[in-house]
C-alpha cells in the first residue's frame, strides 16, 4: 500500500470480509456466491505500485531455481554422494509435498504476520536452505532442500492474495507478470546451472549455492514493503487461528482446485519423462534435455499472455479448452512422430501448460471476494494440488514399466486432459466463493 494512505493494522492480517451473498444465496446456504463490491483497501498506485510490481516479479522468480537447478545435476549429485538413483528423485519429489503439506500454514502465517514480513520470511528460508545445502551432508542436502519447499509452499500461496489485495484493476496482467516469472525462473535454472558449473570448474554444491544470490536481490528489493504494514493487533491474532470457512462445501472451490490439480500432475509428469521418451524414440541425451527446455522458454509466452487475453476477446473458460487443446495436439504429435516434429509438439505443449499454470492462478484470484479468501482458495487448491502432482511423475513411471512402451502414458496424459477441461470450464464461471467467518 502506498504511504499516502496507510492500511489499518488488522487490514494487514485479513483483509476485509466479501460482501454477504444475495437474499437467495443465503437463503439455501450457498458458499458460492455473485461478483459484488467487497470492503477492501484502496490498491496500491504510482510509484509505489511499480516497486512493489517489480517485488513480486523478483519473489516469483526464486520459487523454483533452487529446486529446478538439481535435476541438471543429478548425475553428479549421485556419483558424489553415493546416493542411490531413487534417494536423489527424492530431491525433486519432496518439493512438491512440502507445496501441498504446508500449503494451509500459509494463510494463518499471513494473517498473523502480515503478507509482506510472510513474504520476507519465504526469501529467507530459500537463502537459508540453500546455505544449509552447501554443508558436506547429505542430510543437510535434504533438509535444506525442505527449508526452501517449505519457503516457497507458503510464497506459493500467499502472492495470489497480494496480487487480489493490491493490484485489483491489473489482476490479468499482475497473474501474467507472476506466472511468466515462475516458468521464466525454470527455465533459466534448467539452461544455465550445468553450463555455469562446467565454465567455472565449482562443484555441484556451490553450484546450488549461487542460486541463493537471486533470494538475497529479492530480499533487499522487498526491504521497503516491510514498512508499508504494521504489526498486526491482539484481535486480528486471534483471528488466526478462525480461518475462512466453508469452501470446502463449494463446489466453484473444488473446480479452482481441480483445474490446479489436474494441470500441476499433466506439467511435472510430462517434465520428469519427456527427455526419456525423446532417448527411446533415439534422440541424443542432450537434445532431449533441450527440448524440454525449449518447452519452457514457450510456456514463459504462454503463461504471460493467457491472464492479459481473458476478459478481451477469449472467455478464461474458452482459454481453459484452447490450452488442453495445444497440449492434447502435442501429445498426439508424440505419439505419431516424436523426433521427426519435436520442435513443433514442444512448442505446443509449452504454449498450452504455460497457458494452464496461469488460469490455475488467475481462477484463484478471480473467484475469490477479496484477499483474505483468495489466501483460503490458494491454499486449497494447492494443497490438494501439489500433493496429486507429486503422483504423477511416479504414476507415469509405473504405467511405463507395465506397458513396456511409452503410448499407454501419453495416452493417460491425453484422456486426463477431458476432466481439465471440464474443472477449467466450472472455475471460469463469473461467480465468487464465500465462505465463513
Amino acid at each position: 500500500m502506498s504511504e499516502a494512505a496507510p492500511a489499518p493494522a488488522e487490514d494487514a492480517a485479513a483483509p476485509a470480509k466479501a460482501a454477504p451473498a444475495p437474499a437467495e444465496a443465503a437463503s439455501t446456504g450457498t458458499t458460492e456466491a455473485p461478483p459484488g463490491p467487497a470492503s477492501t483497501p484502496p490498491p496500491t498506485a504510482g510509484r509505489h505500485a511499480l516497486y512493489l510490481a517489480l517485488g513480486v516479479v523478483l519473489l516469483a522468480l526464486n520459487l523454483r531455481p533452487a529446486l529446478v537447478a538439481v535435476s541438471p545435476l543429478a548425475d553428479t549429485i549421485r556419483d558424489d554422494s553415493g546416493m542411490s538413483a531413487a534417494a536423489t528423485s527424492l530431491l525433486t519429489a519432496l518439493p512438491l509435498l512440502c507445496f501441498g503439506l504446508l500449503a494451509p500454514v500459509a494463510p494463518r502465517l499471513g494473517r498473523r504476520f502480515g503478507m509482506e514480513r510472510s513474504l520476507f520470511g519465504t526469501m529467507v528460508l530459500i537463502c537459508a536452505g540453500t546455505a544449509l545445502r552447501l554443508l558436506d551432508s547429505v542430510v543437510a542436502l535434504f533438509a535444506g532442500t525442505v527449508v526452501i519447499g517449505a519457503g516457497i509452499a507458503v510464497a506459493n500461496v500467499l502472492l495470489p492474495g497480494l496480487i487480489k489485495r493490491d493490484f485489483p484493476a491489473k489482476a490479468g496482467l499482475m497473474t501474467g507478470l507472476y506466472s511468466m516469472s515462475l516458468f521464466g525462473g525454470a527455465a533459466l535454472a534448467a539452461g544455465v546451472t550445468l553450463p555455469v558449473q562446467q565454465a567455472s570448474g565449482m562443484n555441484w554444491r556451490t553450484t546450488l549455492a549461487c542460486w541463493g544470490a537471486l533470494a538475497v536481490v529479492a530480499l533487499l528489493v522487498w526491504l521497503p514493503q516491510l514498512r508499508s504494514r504494521t504489526r498486526v493487533g491482539a484481535a486480528a491474532a486471534r483471528q488466526a487461528a478462525h480461518p475462512v470457512r466453508g469452501l470446502w462445501r463449494s463446489p466453484l472451490a473444488w473446480q479452482v482446485t481441480a483445474y490446479m490439480g489436474l494441470q500441476s500432475l499433466n506439467y511435472y509428469a510430462a517434465a520428469a519423462w519427456l527427455p526419456t521418451v525423446f532417448q527411446d524414440a533415439g534422440m541424443a541425451p542432450g537434445d532431449a534435455g533441450w527440448m524440454l527446455s525449449f518447452s519452457s522458454l514457450l510456456g514463459i509466452a504462454g503463461s504471460f499472455l493467457a491472464p492479459v487475453i481473458v476478459g478481451g476477446r477469449l472467455r478464461s473458460g474458452t482459454l481453459a479448452a484452447l490450452g488442453a487443446v495445444l497440449c492434447a495436439l502435442g501429445y498426439a504429435g508424440l505419439l505419431a512422430a516424436p523426433v521427426g516434429g519435436a520442435y513443433l509438439w514442444m512448442t505446443l505443449l509449452g504454449l498450452g501448460q504455460g497457458a494452464a499454470i496461469s488460469l490455475a492462478l488467475l481462477f484463484i484470484v478471480q473467484r475469490a471476494p477479496d484477499a483474505r479468501h483468495a489466501a483460503q482458495l490458494s491454499s486449497m487448491s494447492q494443497c490438494f494440488g501439489y500433493i496429486l502432482a507429486a503422483t504423477g511423475p511416479t504414476l507415469l513411471g509405473a504405467v511405463h514399466d507395465v506397458s513396456h512402451s511409452w503410448t499407454v502414458p501419453l495416452v493417460l496424459l491425453l484422456v486426463l486432459l477431458v476432466p481439465q477441461v471440464v474443472a477449467g470450464l466450472g472455475a471460469a464461471r463469473d461467480r465468487h466463493v464465500a465462505g465463513i467467518g
